[in-house]
């Protein structure tokens, strides 16, 4: 089964973010921005679909990252899904890019393009602070451009694509929450970006 779901803000619940629906390059869009716990990364900070049960499927969106003008010098653009939401956020998935990295020529900065985070906890400070490597990989997309993000998610794994490339950008093996974690599937914000979704589609496996 598919769900197509319409760029209008009353299908969404905001947490932690503003939402509204905006126009950008002719493209009727949903434009999030956060809101609360400004200063940390990694939190739930999201919007997310009212009345969907997501397990197995895939995820299809297309998604644009601008800063915002305030943005701290630290901001990366971070512009992503979030899949299998509890019902009260406090546990979910998430995958994001970073788009800033995707146009430097600084090496550490570009390995670190993309990423896969489990709330709460498994932010990627923990991550980089146990030299975990596996839950990022460079990118080349950039700042103010439409990107197609497609995620396949199987039990405990998931294969992250971009712009309809034959092979995910990222895979993951393990997915934090297990294998029968369910809830639904949004979009995630961070510090200093503001992030626009269009054309968002759910295809549930079961």
């Amino acid at each position: 089964m598919k769900s197509f779901i319409p760029e209008k803000p009353d299908r969404f619940e905001a947490v932690h973010t503003d939402l509204s629906a905006v126009t950008i390059d002719g493209y009727q869009s949903v434009r999030v921005t956060k809101k609360d716990k400004i200063m940390q990364f990694d939190e739930n900070t999201l919007v997310k679909v009212k009345n969907c049960d997501f397990h197995n499927g895939t995820i299809r969106v297309k998604m644009l990252s601008r800063l915002l003008p305030d943005a701290p010098d630290f901001a990366r653009g971070f512009i992503g899904i979030v899949f299998r939401v509890s019902d009260n956020d406090s546990e979910f998935e998430s995958f994001y890019i970073r788009p800033t990295n995707g146009m430097t020529d600084d090496p550490v900065r570009k390995a670190h393009g993309c990423q896969y985070f489990s709330y709460p906890g498994y932010t990627f400070a923990y991550f980089r602070e146990f030299g975990i490597t596996e839950y990022e990989a460079p990118i080349h997309n950039t700042l103010n451009e439409w990107v197609s993000l497609k995620a396949v998610i199987k039990d405990d794994t998931a294969e992250f694509y971009l712009n309809h490339e034959l092979k995910p950008v990222l895979a993951v093996r393990g997915l934090k929450h297990g294998r029968d974690a369910r809830g639904s599937v949004g979009f995630f914000s961070e510090i200093g970006t503001e992030a626009f979704f269009r054309d968002l589609e759910i295809e549930y496996d079961d």
